[in-house]
């Protein structure tokens, strides 16, 4: 069973123990006491080298868990600037008291130094007085702030052939989620127990999976702001809202794509719903940078990755357009030869019609056949998401006219849904070149089963300027407008103050669903319109995924219980 350590930077003795009393609360196997700082004592005094490593084995003894005992130097990313010598020596004093930590951390740069030192701690780990029940056992260690080391399988043999490690541990900067694939192959392949973790945002997804790959243990925090090392997520995070306990080799790995991914709301609703239908999968963050390029060599790499056993995903802002064209292209429906196949044939679907005129889409599903074959293909349940709210019957919208206010992946989506439906749709962006290509879009010959016997209205582009002008049954918001942390989270993405003209049964549709009540939605709120809030829209496509993943209905009411408690607190 793969361990959850609590790291905790000692600042003081009484503190330190009552956060290693919190860790234990909390569900953690073992604590980190991190004495960088602790140990280290400008004041000069003979006595003071025994005086600090007294007071690190009261801690020791104290513990309510088994602890890993580390003094990390600032020249491996910790704080710890005193004599190496004493560091040393502190862990041979350590390891042969009367009650030694289970574990110390030292770094293979260390250990390797000398002779001298490598005596020191082997001396710490092997000392006759331990007994079996309280012997203390090895880790060594590398770390890499900056990214992947050069030398990286160099030294990961190295310390999987010292006889004195117990416990092989790496932890460098992940730079991309493939970063975390190469980990995952260090676990996959490991001679003994190994820790392997991906440091950064990137790297989150290796502290959540670690269980799925055999991982001795990963670390977690007990609050946001004690964190001890970047992309560290707290333990009640670990085990709440990835359900780490769970976690098993054959457990189904999804994801949220784009950039940034940190703030979504996904993870929540749908690790939720895999927990109440007794789904053996995982939701994590997977962030990608926001190139075509980048997309496309994640998606290779998370496909080609058997034991990885991806098996779908939401796709969110800037990649809805870069799938598509990825859709498209593996489909055949796109002449550029030379990306043709990228995938290996990923896709073994029939051309969806909607999907090939929109070029935009935000689910991937990939499951096994009846026959065995794997089959792969990408959704947009953006649709579900826009339509559902509403209320509105298909065969109503031929008479009304819409309102889209961006031309972004989700603006896209929009238009063609309400096209398909028969409205007339009007697209508003402060970027008019991006606005008519996607009116340009959007009135080129395309025809879904949907527009069988429906007259097409023509759409137009307009500048946002011009929003005060018009008059529409329905006006949408798909900019980040008003959303909260965004760009202009106190802007109105529509003038409703300026537009007396409006029919009083006009309805404002918001996209954005942190906060709740944007200011457009306050505005139109107070002058008695309609408004539908972005959680309604995100529980809808959140629903529309989770059921074509699991193939079971999805707890809709759960999901927009826990977005709203969430976004409320």
């Amino acid at each position: 069973m793969t361990q959850i350590c609590v790291p905790i930077m000692v600042e003081e003795h009484a503190s330190a123990l009552r956060d290693a009393t919190l860790a234990a609360e909390h569900g953690a196997d073992l604590v980190e006491f991190r004495i960088d700082v602790f140990f280290e004592d400008k004041e000069e005094s003979t006595d003071l080298l025994q005086d600090r490593i007294n007071r690190v084995l009261e801690l020791v003894k104290a513990s309510p868990l088994p602890c890993i005992v580390t003094c990390r130097p600032h020249w491996e990313g910790g704080e710890y600037y005193g004599d190496d010598d004493e560091r040393v020596s502190m862990y041979e004093a350590l390891g042969t008291s009367d009650h030694p930590p289970a574990y110390i951390d030292v770094e293979l740069a260390t250990y390797t130094r000398s002779a001298n030192i490598r005596q020191k701690i082997n001396l710490a780990v092997n000392h006759p007085k331990q007994q079996r029940s309280v012997s203390t056992r090895l880790i060594l260690s590398t770390h890499d702030f900056e990214g992947r080391p050069s030398d990286l399988t160099r030294k990961v043999l190295q310390m999987q052939d010292e006889p004195a490690c117990a416990v092989v541990k790496v932890a460098y900067r992940a730079r991309s989620i493939r970063d975390n694939l190469e980990l995952f192959e260090i676990l996959r392949d490991q001679t003994k127990p190994t820790i392997a973790l991906g440091m950064g945002d990137f790297g989150i997804m290796s502290r959540i999976l670690a269980p799925k790959f055999g991982g001795f243990l990963t670390f977690a925090s007990l609050r946001d702001e004690s964190t001890t090392a970047p992309g560290q997520i707290t333990i009640e995070d670990l085990l709440g809202l990835y359900r780490f306990r769970s976690i098993k080799p054959s457990t189904k790995v999804y994801g949220i794509i784009g950039w940034p991914v940190k703030q979504s709301m996904s993870p929540l609703v749908h690790n939720a719903g895999f927990e109440q239908i007794g789904w053996d999968g995982v939701y994590v963050p997977m962030p990608v940078e926001g190139s075509y390029e980048s997309f496309k060599a994640t998606f290779a790499s998370l496909i080609d990755f058997e034991v990885m056993n991806f098996a779908g995903a939401s796709i969110t802002i800037p990649h809805k357009q870069n799938a598509a064209k990825l859709y498209s292209i593996e489909n055949g429906t796109k002449s550029n030869q030379s990306e043709k196949r990228v995938l290996n044939k990923l896709f073994h679907v029939e051309d969806d019609s909607f999907l090939n005129a929109c070029q935009s889409c935000n689910t991937f599903v990939r499951e096994v056949d009846c026959g065995g074959d794997m089959f792969s293909f990408f959704s947009t349940t953006d649709r579900d998401g826009l339509l559902s709210p509403l209320g509105y019957e298909s065969d109503c919208w031929s008479n009304r006219t819409v309102a889209i206010i961006g031309a972004g992946g989700v603006a896209r989506t929009a238009a063609f849904s309400f096209v398909e439906l028969g409205a007339t749709v009007h697209v508003y962006n402060r970027s008019m070149s991006t606005a008519e290509e996607l009116i340009e879009s959007v009135n080129a010959p395309w025809e879904t089963p949907a527009m069988s016997g429906r007259n097409r209205t023509a759409a137009g582009a307009h500048p946002i300027t011009d929003l005060s002008k018009s008059t529409a049954d329905l006006y949408i918001n798909c900019t980040p407008v008003g959303m909260s942390g965004g760009p202009d989270p106190d802007g109105l993405s529509i003038p409703i103050p300026d537009m007396p003209n409006l029919s009083p049964d006009t309805v404002f549709f918001d996209t954005v669903y942190n906060p709740i009540e944007t200011p457009m939605l306050k505005a139109a709120k107070e002058r008695g319109y309609r408004t539908i809030d972005g959680v309604q829209m995100f529980v809808k496509q959140a629903t529309a995924q989770f059921e074509i993943w699991t193939g079971q209905p999805a707890p809709e009411d759960l999901f927009d219980q826990l977005v709203r408690n969430k976004l409320s607190e």
